[in-house]
């Protein structure tokens, strides 16, 4: 497994076309994704692969058959859950290079993980909604772990 200075993994994920734009995200930020399984569709879905467009193949992207495989291959790294309303607002907790930030369903966010000893973070609301797309909400994590670790130089 390549060593990115951050990754996003996607637990469970429904819609291949969030996957395709985070995908295309990951490959915009050098980051790495993680997809854990079971999924209702195959990666190589065509949603998945429009949604990513041309990006796809320069993704370094790793593909686990289950949440027990996805901790034992990020042991030493941190994990840091995402929730649609519960943890620290993003902008005041502390990201740290070798983060895994850790994305859940769409439908069902990460239930049960959310009562395991990680951090949790989330992008506070004010409105009338439920949550912000996955895909989104990945794009603004993955900016803010990286303003706050420090963009490559030269940008």
């Amino acid at each position: 497994m390549t060593e990115k200075l951050l990754s996003l993994a996607l637990i469970e994920p429904e819609i291949p076309g969030n996957v395709g734009s985070i995908g295309r995200t990951c490959v915009a930020l050098d980051s790495q994704l993680q997809i854990v399984a079971p999924i209702p569709f195959e990666i190589t879905d065509a949603r998945v692969k429009r949604a990513g467009l041309d990006y796809w193949p320069h993704l370094d992207w790793i593909f686990f058959q289950n949440q027990t495989e996805f901790f034992a291959k990020n042991q030493g790294r941190r994990i840091v859950l995402t929730s649609a309303r519960m943890g620290i607002p993003y902008h005041e907790f502390q990201f740290l290079p070798q983060d895994v930030i850790v994305m859940g369903k769409e439908t069902m966010g990460l239930g049960e993980l959310l009562k395991k000893e990680f951090p949790v973070v989330h992008l506070p609301m004010w409105g009338k909604t439920r949550s912000i797309n996955v895909a989104n909400a990945a794009t603004v994590f993955l900016y803010e772990a990286w303003r706050q670790i420090g963009f490559p130089k030269g940008l």
